[in-house]
This record gives structure tokens, sequence and C-alpha cells, in this order.
């Protein structure tokens, strides 16, 4: 039930791309919208549990900061991917983050992964580029698939932070902690490049509002939420079924419809998955 939780965890964050897409206002100030309102929204959850903010040790609260950075500078990547490259590329190389997490479980958790294992985010990964060479709109600059490969270190070191911090967090004091500091992570690098950060029209706040309930309180909170029960490798290698579900939706809101590829390679995601949810039981 809880591997099930996070897959559906992973259809709201596949709505990213679509508000993304639907938006018209820079990446900087989608990011903080998307943010703000996320911290906004779980204020009155976080002042029923201000005792356990109040009884935060130092060290929590600074890897919680610290996660809450990076996720923001993940946001601000991808979405400026966006603006460059596919829908699908951006997705799938953002995902490449499971090698990244796999390769930081083996290193500093001591987790050793099977032989199974690997192969299984392998197909997995191996799913999702044929599912980016199936865009029939090209793209892929090296400047949009830079910015998602940064994106995705970024989401690593927050999934591997996430681990650490959930040990001994519930999920509400920890998102909200990280949605602030990403919040004022992309505020401050908005303000440093002289971006406006008002006047861009309801589409853009509807835009923020929308990545803030569906993709990250339905989305990233789930994987907050997760990373307390399931491997951090499970809930990475979860993720790489965003760019079938993002092809979903290309289908049914601008009448993309997904070719060979993108069914083969979602069947090579559902199979990894699937072989490393086994491996992993």
């Amino acid at each position: 039930m809880k591997r099930l939780i996070v897959l559906l965890g992973v259809a709201g964050v596949s709505l990213s791309a679509v508000f993304v897409r639907w938006s018209t206002a820079p990446s900087l100030v989608l990011a903080f919208y998307r943010m703000a309102f996320s911290a906004l929204l779980l204020l009155p959850l976080a002042l029923v549990r201000w005792g356990e903010f109040r009884a935060l040790r130092r060290r929590e609260l600074g890897l919680s900061l610290l996660s809450g950075a990076f996720l923001g500078i993940h946001f601000s990547c991808y979405f400026e991917s966006l603006r460059w490259t596919s829908i699908a590329a951006a997705v799938v190389l953002v995902d490449t983050e499971v090698l990244f997490v796999a390769l930081a479980s083996v290193l500093f958790l001591r987790k050793k992964l099977s032989r199974r294992a690997w192969l299984a985010v392998l197909l997995a990964f191996g799913g999702g580029v044929a599912v980016a060479l199936a865009d029939a709109g090209g793209g892929g600059g090296l400047r949009g698939n830079l910015f998602a490969l940064t994106g995705s270190v970024c989401m690593a070191v927050y999934t591997m932070l996430g681990t650490v911090c959930r040990r001994s967090l519930s999920t509400t004091v920890y998102t909200t902690l990280v949605y602030s500091s990403a919040a004022v992570t992309v505020l401050a690098a908005a303000l440093a490049g002289g971006q406006v950060l008002t006047g861009w029209g309801p589409v853009n706040l509807l835009a923020g509002l929308g990545m803030a309930v569906f993709c990250t309180l339905l989305g990233h909170s789930v994987f907050s939420w997760g990373l307390k029960y399931l491997p951090p490798a499970f809930v990475s290698t979860a993720k790489l079924l965003e760019p079938v579900f993002a092809s979903v939706w290309g289908l049914f809101l601008f009448g993309e419809r997904p070719g060979g590829l993108v069914v083969f390679g979602g069947a090579l995601i559902l199979l990894g998955i699937g072989l490393y949810s086994r491996e992993e039981a």
C-alpha cells in the first residue's frame, strides 16, 4: 500500500510540466510561487505541531533547511530546462536522480544493492531514455539538458538529506521547513538577479497554486512521507514513471498521441520498478 501511495504521488508530480508550459513567468518567479504557496498551505498544520518545532535540534533544523535549499535549486533548474528542451527530455534527465541516489546510498549509507536491483534501476532508466527519444518535438538543446541534469543532482541531494531527516521528524514538520527554505532560496536568487516577482498575471499565480497543491503537497510531500518507510532508491526509481504520466497528460490535454517508443519505454519503467520492489521485499 505504501508503494502505491508513492506511485500516486508521482502522478501528481507529473503535472508540473503541464503547469510550467501554461505559464508565462520566468522560471525563478514560478518556482517561488510554487514554494511560497506550498509553505503557506502547510502553515495551519504546522501551527498544530508547534511543539515539535520548538523541540528541534540544531542538526535536524540545519539539515532540513539545507535540503530545502537544494529543492529550490532543483525546481528552478527544472523549470528553466522546460523552456529550452522538450517535456519528455527534461523529465527523463531530471529523473536520472535514481542513479545518483543509488550511488550515494552505496557510498554514504553503506547500502548494498544486488545485481538484480542494479538491473532494475538500469531497466527503468533505459525506459525513460526511450520515452525521451520518442519525443517528436526534438529539442534537446544543450542548455536545457544541462539545467535538467543539474536539477537531477540537486534532487538526489534533497532525497538523501530527507532520508536522514525523516528518521526523527514528522512529515508536516519536515516539509514545512523544506518548502519554506526552498521559497527563501529561490526568492534570494530572484532578487539577486534583479527579477521582478509581481505583475505576471493570474495565470502564473494559478499555475503556482496548482503546482503547490497537486505537485508539491500531493506529490513531493508523499515522497517525504515515503522516505520514512521505503528505501530511498525505490522512491527515486518510482519517480521514473513521471515521463509516462506526463505523456498521458499530453494526450488528454494537448492531443499528443504517444508513439511506439513511449509505450515500450513505459513498459520498461514498470518492469524495472516491479523488479526493484520485489528485490527489496
